[in-house]
């Protein structure tokens, strides 16, 4: 009965230390696996399995504030999650 209840224990804690707060859309290892969340003037980011198609789209050329136009933000991967910093 003790090595029953151990063995659970064990596997509750493996399986409650494998689940992940940070959505699938928001993953990373590197920066490179984050890429815009949308295709003109993104103010997010999303990991690249999940990126936008934007081979039919055609954006502005204007440089919006708080968006990664013009280089406002940078794309980073910090602790395993997509985010952007702005400058």
């Amino acid at each position: 009965m003790k090595l029953t209840s151990f063995i659970f224990i064990i596997f509750s804690l493996i399986f409650i230390s494998s689940c992940s707060s940070i959505p699938a859309e928001q993953r990373c290892s590197l920066d490179a696996d984050c890429v815009p969340d949308a295709c003109c003037h993104a103010a997010g980011v999303v990991n690249a399995q999940f990126a936008p198609d934007c081979s039919e789209t055609l954006c502005t050329l204007e440089c919006r504030p708080e968006t990664l136009d013009c280089g406002f933000g940078k794309i980073q991967c910090v602790k395993n999650e997509c985010v952007v910093i702005f400058e």
